[in-house]
């Protein structure tokens, strides 16, 4: 055991904290969106480009429309790896969470599409020949150059988007989700390669050759770049092992950890990484945890609760364990600050966040308040801390202790009684004029949503990051 509760490793000072990095630029989230729209706009105008229209009439319209869904599907499975390509100035600008939601819509999107091109084309195929369409389908997969890779890779398409549907994901653990989810990157790379061995809209026109090449080499440079070149080079050079383990609550510790010119580090406060302890068999799958603190020139501090096989590891890192990062990701900075006074709220191990939020917002944050749902008091963490920003800061915290309600209230069952609205304003009475953060699971933050907005605050005065997977 390396846990330990006394011997508390200090946090850096507010003078050695390291410079935040520039705010997003804000246009890099139109710029990234219009792309993404614009490339499906392309990619019908190569269809009507082709003759699309005139086929549709041609007495062929299944295979026809058999190569529109084609296409589309094909260019929303790229745009799907893209938006978990981990581009900084794209996941800046959104999120991980918000980018996170949007590549499983067009995962299911793309998925149907492609089925509707499985489909149609094969109909359409079987209505020229003429033939069965059992029969036909064997004929394609066997004989056309690619369609065996191809239908290896839907295979692996289904499997995965099966096992992503919600009711699968909740019985499974995180680290078994997480290895199957990258067969994904399996199956796009063997679903497309057939198209520019024999489709007609990839070898007959210059333009759709050019602009398809592109697109598959754009996805996976970025690929090699951020999901793989930029964490290697980043753990070489900062160079960061575990300083120590601290107990802060029942199946709760922090983990300290000390680097090289973390200073150049371009992360804020409210970020997360994806870390991998280099103690053993495991070591390869990745686990995000939040700081949860503002990081110093030499230090960080992640906090971790016990929810499965890898955090469960975690209490028992020794010092000295090397460690590899991917990130940092998340937008729920102070970046979002718009002046207001800042009302935080947290449930369980999503005050990490929220603690780390109070460093950085500093002076900003005078007058701000903390909510944090807890089932008992035993199970808050940095109360020491929380208590000294309120004496430094002004900072309120409320804690908010007590069972779950059957009525799927965010709050205790003792303090909303049906109403959480009412008991939000009686918590906070100026909560209209002030700026919320959220951290906790999904159904909980909807919930608040829900009080926030009934309470006056408007949605864009709202930030979020959510627990999910």
């Amino acid at each position: 055991m390396t846990v330990t509760t006394t011997g508390r490793v200090r946090l850096a000072r507010p003078q050695d904290r390291i410079a935040p990095p520039p705010p997003p630029r804000r246009w890099w989230r139109d710029l990234a969106g219009s792309a993404a729209i614009l490339s499906v706009v392309a990619v019908v105008a190569l269809w009507l480009a082709g003759g699309g229209v005139r086929d549709l009439g041609s007495g062929e319209p299944a295979t026809t429309l058999g190569r529109l869904t084609g296409l589309v599907a094909s260019d929303l499975l790229l745009l799907q790896v893209l938006l978990m390509a981990r581009i900084p100035a794209v996941e800046r600008a959104y999120g991980q969470d918000l980018l996170a939601r949007r590549h499983r819509v067009l995962g299911f999107l793309s998925f149907w599409l492609m089925l509707a091109h499985v489909v149609l084309i094969t109909v359409g195929y079987a209505q020229s020949e003429p033939a069965s369409v059992p029969g036909e389908a064997w004929s394609l997969v066997v004989t056309y150059p690619g369609m065996l890779l191809a239908a290896a890779g839907t295979l692996l398409l289904i499997l995965v988007v099966v096992l992503s549907v919600r009711a699968a994901r909740r019985r499974q653990r995180y680290e078994t989700w997480h290895l199957l989810h990258l067969y994904a990157y399996l199956g796009v790379g063997l679903a497309l390669p057939h198209q520019l061995w024999t489709g007609a809209d990839f070898t007959a026109s210059p333009m759709a050759r050019g602009y398809w090449w592109g697109l598959y080499g754009a996805t996976l440079a970025a690929v090699l770049a951020f999901r793989v070149a930029l964490p290697l080079w980043r753990s070489a050079h900062h160079r960061l092992r575990v300083d120590t383990v601290v107990a802060e609550a029942p199946g709760v510790v922090s983990v300290y950890l000390r680097g090289h010119r973390l200073d150049r580090l371009p992360v804020r406060a409210g970020q997360f990484f994806l870390w991998r302890f280099l103690d053993g068999p495991g070591w390869s799958r990745a686990h995000p945890y939040t700081l949860s603190a503002a990081p110093g020139r030499d230090l960080l501090r992640i906090t971790v609760k016990e929810l499965g096989d890898g955090s469960a590891r975690v209490r028992h890192l020794r010092p000295g364990t090397r460690v590899l990062i991917e990130g940092p990701y998340g937008a729920l900075t102070a970046d979002r600050s718009t002046g207001r006074r800042p009302l935080l709220i947290a449930a369980g191990v999503g005050i990490t966040t929220m603690r780390a939020l109070l460093d950085d917002l500093g002076p900003a944050g005078t007058g701000a308040t903390l909510l944090y749902r807890i089932r008992t008091r035993t199970e808050a963490v940095f109360r020491a801390e929380l208590d000294d920003l309120g004496r430094r800061y002004g900072v309120h915290v409320v804690y908010l202790e007590g069972s779950r309600p059957r009525h799927g209230s965010w709050l205790p069952a003792h303090f909303s009684r049906g109403d959480d609205t009412a008991a939000l304003r009686w918590l906070v009475p100026d909560v209209a004029e002030r700026e919320a953060y959220l951290c906790g699971p999904p159904p909980w933050i909807t919930a608040v949503r829900t009080s926030l907005r009934a309470a006056g605050v408007p949605d864009d005065l709202i930030h979020a990051e959510e627990f999910a997977w």
